[in-house]
């Protein structure tokens, strides 16, 4: 199972790619939405425990509190205006913003999955943050008056793009936080 989810992971991330490289804030959503809250987390279970697991091989820095502050920092930047401009004019610049999506999910998710029993409660609390911060990008984004990225294809594409951040990447969070919370509650590991 954890090798399927792995090559799940590894192949969506070029369709994600795709989307993003064909214009537009919804393709650009979608592509950072597959990348983070799709790719990312089949691929940290996959690999979670092994040789390839970030939080196994970083346990002091690859923590949830610390991956979640990453995670924001990394998909809030690329969400300023300049930078998305430059990133849909430059496929260097294309690359890099994807690679940093992808890299900056995957920590997120390993340290979450990947950190053990000890640390369960800083991945529920990562995982929850996470989910509302990407709840508020993409009704910024979405519930903007005026279109915030003018290089796009106008304010009913950014709308949409903020719906699909607020669709996929919320609710993936959110979702697995309550998951992982659920987990926690079972098995009493809340207690200690």
């Amino acid at each position: 199972m954890r090798r399927a989810a792995t090559i799940a992971g590894i192949a969506l991330l070029p369709a994600g790619w795709a989307m993003a490289a064909a214009g537009g804030m919804t393709g650009h959503m979608a592509g950072h939405m597959i990348a983070v809250a799709v790719a990312a987390p089949l691929i940290a279970w996959g690999i979670g425990g092994g040789r390839f697991d970030p939080a196994r091989a970083f346990p002091r820095h690859v923590t949830p509190m610390a991956m979640m502050v990453v995670e924001l920092a990394v998909v809030w930047g690329w969400h300023l205006p300049v930078l998305r401009a430059l990133a849909d004019t430059s496929v260097t610049v294309l690359v890099v913003e994807q690679a940093m999506f992808a890299a900056a999910g995957l920590l997120l998710w390993a340290a979450v999955l990947g950190t053990g029993p000890e640390r369960r409660a800083g991945g529920v609390g990562a995982l929850l943050l996470t989910s509302m911060h990407m709840t508020l990008l993409g009704a910024l984004v979405g519930l903007a008056p005026r279109p915030l990225y003018a290089h796009h294809h106008g304010i009913e594409d950014q709308q949409l793009g903020g719906v699909v951040m607020l669709m996929v990447g919320a609710a993936s969070y959110f979702a697995g936080g309550l998951a992982m919370l659920g987990t926690l509650l079972r098995s009493g590991e809340g207690h200690a």
